[in-house]
């Protein structure tokens, strides 16, 4: 094909171009063969192209090449554009020549367009033809802007990104659901979080922190929630007065996320046939005891001090979406259920402790940190930690630390809300849980 002609792609074609010889390339979607004249329906990221093959009009082998060619291989098609009022796009390709670029396999793994259902797995086993559906690849193009936009928020707000190791000597929740791992001659684990690492740091100057990276949770979990390997958004900040100033953080940011996809993410979500609604601010804060009270009104009996399981959550989801609200925290947990660097409220079997919950399930935790060292000691002696083996995070308590907190948030949780996803594999390119390894 000649360098000289012109690259388009659906997106770019225009009126300007009528009548004009273009190279265009892609996946092909479909084959029409009407006998005389045959359609060939190209595809690229950004949209269709329809390709005229009138057996008379283009060269012979161009039409043998077309006519035959397999659903979904990759050609590349230089021709006329020609307008057309019968073509969708107002117009369509007359081809001259046609270049095979990626001849594919024939039968397909599974349909790009097709409207026969396709199991779940199947989808995933082949997810490099499941993403070329537009409104698969939408999601990954939302969360891709939805990162961006977090990223721009807190950069405003002074934070500086940081990351932190993967492969850690323990676990921050203190060694429960880790994978371990051979580190040379030593055991080592995958890390849970940046927790314990990002704490340090805000007895650096590093005062406002964020990172955005993948952790890992051995938890057998079968639920539409859970996998063994997501990307998490951790922030910290250090000098705060109280978790106030951290969930005020948070706040700004979902908003700005939120209103930054219905700005700039038209497209997909027109393409994933969604609508979302900017949560009504200020976002409620609930405490735990008053939400443990509106579940047992609900029929939901849960024991103080018991976690929200799945079905509270949605049940309380419920209630709050008749209120008018999509997003609400949930604070003053009891310390107990509470990992060992969360602070104790003091006087109470409390804790300044907070969960953001979205559409009826939580997306982020955090709180205040127990920034004193004796303090944080004995809280990890209560949880019935080794204090030795955390002698590397104790240190950067006992020469000045200030007062911080912070927050962690599952990224894939939150898209999987915003888009109204079923499952939380769908916001991830190729999930990983206890059955899934490859590919």
């Amino acid at each position: 094909m000649s360098e000289n002609i012109p690259m388009r792609n659906s997106l770019t074609v225009s009126k300007e171009d009528y009548e004009r010889e273009v190279t265009v390339q892609g996946w092909v979607q479909d084959v029409r063969n009407l006998g005389g004249i045959s359609f060939v329906i190209l595809r690229d990221p950004h949209g269709i192209l329809q390709i005229a093959v009138p057996k008379k009009k283009v060269p012979l082998e161009v039409f043998e090449i077309l006519t035959s060619i397999p659903r979904e291989s990759v050609i590349g098609i230089s021709g006329v554009v020609k307008e057309s009022k019968q073509a969708k796009m107002g117009f369509e390709i007359l081809p001259n020549a046609v270049e095979v670029l990626g001849r594919a396999a024939s039968p397909l793994p599974l349909g790009v367009v097709d409207k026969v259902g396709v199991e779940v797995e199947t989808r995933f086993n082949n997810r490099f033809m499941d993403l070329r559906k537009p409104e698969v690849r939408a999601i990954f193009e939302t969360k891709s802007l939805v990162l961006d936009l977090i990223g721009r928020y807190l950069g405003e707000k002074g934070f500086v990104e940081v990351f932190t190791p993967k492969i850690v000597a323990s676990g921050a929740e203190g060694g429960a659901s880790l994978f371990e791992v051979k580190y040379f001659d030593k055991l080592a684990y995958l890390a849970q979080s940046p927790q314990l690492y990002k704490q340090m740091l805000m007895s650096t100057g590093l005062d406002r922190v964020y990172e955005v990276g993948p952790a890992f949770r051995a938890e057998p979990s079968d639920t539409v929630r859970h996998v063994s390997e997501f990307i998490s958004f951790d922030g910290e900040m250090a000098f705060i007065s109280s978790q106030r100033d951290v969930m005020d953080v948070i706040e700004g940011c979902m908003l700005h996320a939120i209103k930054g996809v219905l700005q700039n993410g038209t497209k997909q979500l027109e393409t994933l046939g969604r609508h979302i609604d900017l949560p009504k601010t200020p976002f409620p804060i609930l405490t735990y005891s008053s939400v443990v009270e509106v579940l047992a009104s609900e029929g939901r009996q849960i024991s103080e001090g018991e976690d929200l399981g799945t079905e509270d959550e949605r049940t309380l989801g419920e209630v709050m979406k008749s209120k008018g609200y999509d997003m609400y925290w949930i604070v003053e947990y009891p310390e107990g259920s509470k990992p060992f660097y969360i602070m104790e409220k003091e006087g109470t079997p409390f804790s300044h402790s907070f969960d953001l919950d979205y559409l009826g399930q939580e997306i982020a935790s955090g709180g205040q940190r127990e920034h004193r060292y004796d303090s944080l000691v004995r809280r990890m002696e209560k949880k019935g930690l080794e204090i030795s083996s955390f002698k590397f995070y104790l240190d950067a308590f006992a020469y000045g630390m200030p007062p911080h907190g912070g927050w962690g948030l599952g990224v894939e949780r939150l898209v999987q809300k915003m888009l109204g996803l079923p499952n939380i594999r769908e916001a991830i390119l190729f999930p990983r849980d206890r059955n899934r390894l490859t590919p």
